[in-house]
């Protein structure tokens, strides 16, 4: 009996690890993922969702990899940061902050307001814009 109190133990904590390896949401701006997960981090379909965000709009020309970081702080900001938190970004060729206003309710969605500031070669750009959480969960900027 006590081998098997023994391998049940084992087997608990081996779960326990590759569980504690998995993710439903992510906020690590390093894009780990789970240790079986063989897709890019959870938050990879939240940001497409947000269709390019507001950084667009401040007129920075992003490099692909740059422009992921962005979008990726303005997911991280709308999702999990407290009114007027900073989350900074840095790129290649340029880094920047989001800060995210209070939440609000319209109809059934919360919806918050946030700034996006871009800086590419010492010139620093800056874009407001809002986005509303959806049902699953992404978030859609408002036009």
């Amino acid at each position: 009996m006590r081998l098997s109190g023994s391998r049940n133990t084992i087997s608990l904590l081996l779960v326990a690890g590759l569980l504690a390896g998995c993710n439903t949401t992510s906020t690590a701006s390093n894009g780990s993922r789970g240790l079986l997960s063989p897709k890019p981090s959870s938050s990879a379909s939240y940001i497409t969702a947000l269709q390019g965000g507001i950084v667009g709009r401040t007129g920075a020309e992003l490099s692909s990899s740059d422009r992921s970081r962005a979008l990726e702080a303005e997911y991280r900001a709308l999702e999990a940061t407290a009114v007027g938190q900073v989350i900074s970004w840095k790129g290649d060729g340029a880094s920047g902050e989001v800060v995210a206003n209070a939440p609000y309710q319209v109809g059934q969605q919360n919806c918050r307001q946030y700034r996006h500031t871009v800086t590419v070669d010492g010139k620093e750009m800056m874009a407001r814009g809002a986005a509303c959480r959806n049902s699953d969960g992404t978030w859609s900027p408002l036009t």
